[in-house]
């Protein structure tokens, strides 16, 4: 992943002309030891943005990982310790913290997903609603979570909405407007029709030059029928209304996919902060809580 120019927009939003407080009350040139402290249970996600972060800072931090990107961690574990300048360390502090546990908190809801549907065919996808600028880091989390992702944006993937369909005037148009567009372009994207009931189902099914169905807002019951209907001939997907407490019932009745929004919308970030390491500390360092 290139986030350099996230990492460094994210700073100067922070930054301007410099950390005053900091610059105040930190003596220049002093050295110290800050310390990442987990303050929930969760995924981590995010480590190789916050070392962007720190580098950017100051090139002359040094990071040392001690739980990697994707673990599950707990409550005081510390992933990582920084040292150096202290005045770059809490330069670079919120920025760290703010990636950190906004995608963290992205990995630890996808996990609690992907451990709902074990033992199913079902996999779990991300959608396109994300954090302008943030997508590829948050699709990111969605992976280290377990989760799949679904199309990157408008360009990897044809997907008719219900919109497209409105607009077309049915999913039988819009269906044969993708195919004729596709053979006038050259382009072989694969295509996934979205359906709000079963008419426009067995229109998408019976037109066919599609690869995925997407029910749209269907019932669990509903989505069983459906899958039924589909017998296999297509991918299927569901998505809308898919909560933690019920995505294990969508999942059991065969359903190919369950796509869900909130997974980068709607989500908590997991608690964590920088804390330094005093001196006191500092020659008992493998004795800190959480390294491992």
């Amino acid at each position: 992943m290139d986030f350099e120019k996230i990492v460094k927009a994210a700073l100067l939003e922070d930054l301007g002309d410099g950390d005053h407080t900091s610059l105040a009350t930190i003596k220049e040139g002093t050295e110290g030891m800050a310390q990442l402290l987990i303050k929930g249970n969760g995924v981590l996600a995010g480590l190789p943005v916050a070392k962007e972060v720190f580098r950017q800072v100051d090139a002359g931090l040094r990071m040392t990982i001690l739980i990697e990107d994707g673990s599950f961690v707990e409550i005081d574990d510390v992933p990582f310790t920084i040292e150096g300048d202290i005045r770059s360390i809490l330069a670079a502090e919120r920025t760290v913290l703010n990636f950190l546990q906004r995608l963290s908190g992205i990995a630890t809801e996808t996990f609690r997903m992907v451990q709902e549907v074990k033992g199913t065919k079902t996999k779990i996808l991300d959608t396109r609603k994300t954090t302008p600028g943030l997508r590829e880091l948050e699709k990111y989390a969605v992976r280290l979570g377990g989760g799949e992702n679904h199309r990157m944006g408008l360009y990897d993937m044809i997907m008719i909405k219900d919109n497209h369909v409105d607009y077309a005037k049915g999913v039988e148009n819009a269906i044969g407007a993708v195919a004729e567009y596709q053979e006038r372009t050259g382009k072989k994207l694969k295509v996934e029709v979205e359906v709000r009931n079963f008419e426009e189902l067995l229109d998408a099914i019976n037109t066919g030059n599609i690869d995925r169905i997407m029910l749209d807002n269907f019932s669990v019951e509903d989505v069983e029928s459906a899958v039924q209907v589909v017998a296999g001939r297509f991918e299927t997907e569901a998505s809308g209304g898919i909560t933690l407490e019920n995505v294990r019932k969508y999942a059991v009745t065969g359903i190919d996919y369950i796509s869900m929004g909130s997974l980068t919308h709607q989500i908590k970030s997991l608690d964590m902060s920088l804390k330094a390491v005093i001196k006191r500390f500092y020659d008992n360092a493998p004795d800190l809580p959480g390294i491992r």
